[in-house]
């Protein structure tokens, strides 16, 4: 049975959207995953780790899912409910979760990991990153690129221009000022695809970035014809801009 506007929209207002776990969307979106496996890598990495920080962490999603964690395991994040969420998924792997603002210096002892680890961070302080940074750590990152679902963003706002802040071009460039040594550096763009309105006004509340300032009620025009476009053509596709960053600290 078809759904209506109203309900679809009611039903994604009402849901949280504390941490990162994106099951909601099962049936109803779906997300092209990046080739190089980042949650899988970043196990990797930490059963070879004496110490290691996640960043920005959300609600501990990656973190929750290592198989093997190292002696001391740290994270920080800024939101509220996702540190207390961060907490309570990561209890069992006894990590100590920081509160601390995005764009703050990390309350941390210098050199004192040999792993820092980051699931799209909203900024990256490259300097802090290489000062909490053991001679010889690892930094790895999956961030977001450029433009990322800007057919989403354009089809809500009208046209946007695009910046190059988070380009590649520049993550190397701000790394290797903080006398990092960049070691792998992919992109990729992904398919994301839509299936109701609904699953684009959850990840508008949830991903905030995409269109700033959105909510159901301001957007609500533009959610209905989003909604005639996806009964029209069975789906609205997009493409999330991804890139995978590994940098080193000299010795």
């Amino acid at each position: 049975m078809t759904r209506s506007l109203d309900d679809l929209l009611a039903e994604a207002d009402a849901e949280p959207v504390e941490g990162w776990d994106f099951g909601w969307f099962a049936g109803r979106a779906t997300e092209e995953r990046p080739p190089w496996g980042y949650a899988r890598l970043v196990g990797e990495a930490m059963a070879t780790a004496q110490s290691a920080l996640d960043v920005q962490t959300g609600g501990g999603e990656v973190l929750a899912g290592i198989p093997s964690p190292p002696a001391r395991l740290a994270a920080t994040e800024s939101w509220p409910p996702n540190v207390a969420l961060a907490r309570l998924n990561l209890a069992a792997l006894g990590a100590e979760v920081v509160e601390v603002a995005d764009d703050a210096a990390l309350p941390l002892t210098a050199a004192s990991f040999d792993l820092v680890v980051s699931r799209h961070p909203t900024v990256t302080r490259w300097e802090e990153i290489a000062r909490v940074l053991r001679p010889g750590g690892i930094y790895l990152s999956q961030q977001v690129g450029p433009g990322s679902n800007r057919e989403l963003t354009d089809f809500m706002m009208g046209p946007q221009p695009v910046s190059e802040a988070r380009s590649v071009g520049r993550a190397r460039a701000a790394a290797e000022l903080a006398g990092l040594t960049v070691v792998d550096l992919r992109e990729r763009a992904l398919r994301v695809e839509f299936f109701d309105v609904g699953a684009v006004a959850y990840f508008l509340r949830k991903v905030l970035w995409t269109v700033p300032g959105f909510s159901v009620a301001r957007y609500r025009d533009r959610l209905a014809a989003m909604h005639r476009h996806i009964e029209c053509e069975g789906s609205f596709v997009a493409y999330a801009q991804r890139y995978l960053v590994e940098a080193r600290k000299p010795a």
